[in-house]
């Protein structure tokens, strides 16, 4: 190692300690230009512009350095002396300079050869990428098996008037409002959600509660703002709220007074009041309707309601040959199966199908010979997996029966019926 690399490695050594150290390297930036190294030494100044945009010095050693050719650097094998601090070619001192004798930099060439090594000053907020995921869903409502009431509900309440505008203006329907699904937890309304997107060719942004409420004061107030402007600028889009509840409780229960601003923020934004939410399509989806907000259930906010209940036999039966597609299964009757497991949700199923597979598995590892899953398999796992729809039914059961006001939960009254838990 000559002097030069000594040098160069000892400059480099203590700017790791002080990379802060302007000073310091500018002058290894100097070294390098001496020694030929017109990348490095531009690479240099530009770190030393990026810890102190306002360095002058920096800047001058850039022009000066921008006007030398490889051809001027000792390397190449001129000896001619380079400019110094006196030297009347270097900007930035007291001794006339070329643009004080007339000539005129050219900054459009010089950002060129910086090009790569010098950021921009400022970031451009335009260009800042979107906070929330954004999805381009494929799926359709052919694509849920079962489930045709659900289906003719969001055609008859959702889907149609959207799909045309001309019988939508020649019947006066206006497209204000969402549409919030209920039911219990694991039933599939985010599955329904996506499937609406893709119906109608939108976009899709799906948020919970983790993604908007925020620990300090204001901030799950900027998310809300920033969400639906995301929405907005990727129009058509529709837009999914889950556990709406949390997000819009009612303010009359809430003790704290961040969560009453949320839900304000909240019915500021789906009425447009300071943005125009054509071709935004909001959904949203709650386990506790009954603890919703009620000015979110007034016209043009969550006006209408779809029931998302258990899958129904034909449901059951697409669900768990889904979850089987891709597992080594043999003389699986799914008929049984979906008969015998009524009542179960979307999330059960496929509970089920993952404990028959381990009954498989740990059966294979044991005998040290891999064998198919079969129905002995889900005979075990039925013994082991129950429905979790219950619990819901029972907390849903008072509310429809005693605070069924204006025949909100009229749906769920019948279905209680029918179900003979009432």
């Amino acid at each position: 190692m000559d002097a030069h690399d000594r040098l160069v490695a000892s400059l480099r050594a203590a700017l790791d300690v002080r990379p802060e150290d302007v000073t310091l390297r500018l002058h290894l930036a100097q070294v390098l230009l001496d020694a030929g190294d017109l990348p490095g030494a531009m690479s240099e100044a530009a770190e030393a512009l990026r810890h102190d945009p306002a360095c002058d010095q920096a800047r001058d050693f850039m022009v000066t350095a921008l006007g030398s050719r490889p051809s001027d650097v000792a390397a190449s094998g001129d000896t001619e002396p380079r400019p110094t601090a006196s030297d009347p070619r270097t900007p930035g001192t007291g001794a006339p300079s070329a643009a004080s004798q007339g000539e005129r930099f050219d900054w459009t060439a010089a950002e060129k050869e910086v090009a790569g090594l010098v950021g921009p000053r400022f970031a451009d907020e335009a260009a800042a990428p979107d906070a929330y995921e954004t999805e381009a869903p494929a799926l359709r409502l052919a694509d849920i098996g079962g489930m045709e009431d659900v289906k003719e509900r969001l055609e008859v309440a959702f889907l149609a008037p959207m799909r045309n505008p001309e019988l939508r203006a020649l019947y006066g329907k206006s497209l204000r409002g969402g549409l919030l699904l209920y039911g219990p937890p694991g039933c599939g309304k985010t599955f329904l959600a996506r499937a609406v997107a893709g119906e109608l060719g939108a976009s899709f942004i799906a948020v919970g509660i983790s993604d908007v409420l925020d620990m300090y004061i204001g901030q799950s107030e900027r998310n809300l703002r920033e969400l639906f402007a995301q929405a907005r600028r990727q129009a058509p889009c529709v837009l999914f709220l889950d556990e709406v509840d949390a997000l819009g409780q009612k303010r009359s229960q809430s003790r704290s007074s961040g969560m009453r601003t949320v839900v304000n923020q909240l019915l500021e934004e789906m009425d447009g009041v300071a943005a125009d939410n054509d071709g935004l399509f909001i959904l949203g989806a709650t386990n506790q309707p009954w603890d919703v907000d009620t000015a979110l259930r007034r016209p043009g906010r969550f006006d209408r309601t779809i029931l998302v209940l258990p899958p129904d036999l034909a449901a059951r039966r697409a669900v768990l040959e889904f979850h089987l597609r891709n597992r080594p299964v043999e003389n699986i009757d799914l008929a049984v199966l979906a008969d015998r497991t009524d009542g179960f949700s979307g999330a059960d199923l496929e509970h089920l199908c993952d404990t028959a597979a381990e009954q498989a598995l740990i059966a294979s590892s044991r005998s040290g010979t891999v064998r198919m899953i079969g129905m002995a398999d889900f005979e075990t796992a039925l013994r082991q997996v129950r429905p979790s729809t219950g619990p819901w039914f029972d907390a849903a059961k008072g509310v429809a029966m005693f605070a069924n006001e204006g025949g909100a939960y009229d749906d769920l009254l019948a279905y209680l019926k029918r179900q003979r838990m009432l």
